[in-house]
């Protein structure tokens, strides 16, 4: 209908088709060497940059393993990453990134090396308020993983890699250990309601070993909605370098507010919605 909003999906889906049938006019054979896929892209309309943008991301691109088993479906994976292909160079990301994750994702510094650098979950009471007032929508999803680790690899000049790594194994490790405690429970239940000489509290047994069982399975299935908060938040991040939202700017010294006059200003905001932020 004339004036309605088409979705972002749906959108996607339509550009998307659209190229695949302006591209199958062209005869591309067995492939196309790099000048002749920049020169197609010229004849679809698509920018020079965004297509070099996409030829170093095919490039680059990790095809992850996926584990199989009884125990990856049950307890899920301990690490989440995400990758991406960001111009800028390499210098310029690594400060952007870091003054990011400290001040936007709640994040402090556990170690440099070389060639990437680890964050952990910032500790003390002033970073749990934060936290815990997630003012703007903000959930601070990073902060639930033991640790962070970004690499940013520079390709050519004007394009880097980065890859983010999320260490969960800390929530799976709480997890598992909920799971196992109500897995016992449900054994001793069963292994009484078996020794039980009494008809009618057997039964009953028996049905409680089975909801405590049903119940660790649960417990040790939560993996998928907390994973998937971690894995956005890292694309997330990945999203705002790609587009420019993080810069070097973010990382130059200068006074920064302390942490007691953001909190105030986030509990400001709570009380007053769109009171903007003093500074």
């Amino acid at each position: 209908m004339p004036g309605e909003l088409i979705s972002r999906e749906a959108l996607e889906r339509i550009i998307q088709r659209a190229a695949e049938l302006q591209a199958a006019e062209h005869d591309i054979g067995e492939g196309l060497t790099k000048a002749e896929l920049l020169a197609l892209g010229q004849d679809v309309g698509i920018p020079e940059r965004y297509l070099h943008q996409a030829l170093l991301e095919e490039q680059t691109r990790a095809v992850v393993e996926q584990r199989r088993g009884a125990l990856a479906w049950l307890a899920g994976p301990t690490r989440l990453s995400a990758a991406r292909v960001a111009p800028g160079d390499r210098a310029a990301l690594l400060r952007a990134l870091g003054a990011w994750m400290e001040d936007e994702e709640l994040l402090q510094v556990k170690r440099r090396h070389a060639d990437r650098t680890s964050w952990e979950p910032k500790v003390g009471a002033f970073a749990s308020i934060q936290r815990a007032l997630g003012t703007k929508g903000k959930t601070y999803a990073l902060a639930r993983a033991a640790e962070v680790a970004g690499q940013v690899t520079q390709l050519e000049p004007g394009f880097c890699h980065v890859q983010l790594v999320a260490n969960v194994a800390n929530l799976r490790k709480a997890r598992l250990s909920g799971a196992a405690v109500l897995a016992a429970l449900a054994a001793a239940a069963v292994a009484l309601g078996a020794t039980v000489p009494i008809a009618l509290i057997s039964p009953i047994l028996f049905v409680k070993g089975a909801a405590l069982g049903i119940a660790a399975i649960l417990v040790a299935r939560r993996h998928r909605p907390q994973n998937e908060r971690i894995q956005v938040g890292l694309e997330q991040v990945l999203d705002r370098l790609e587009r420019g939202e993080i810069r070097p700017e973010h990382a130059l010294p200068g006074q920064k507010a302390s942490a007691f006059v953001r909190i105030a200003d986030e509990i400001r905001m709570l009380m007053n919605p769109g009171t903007p932020p003093r500074g």
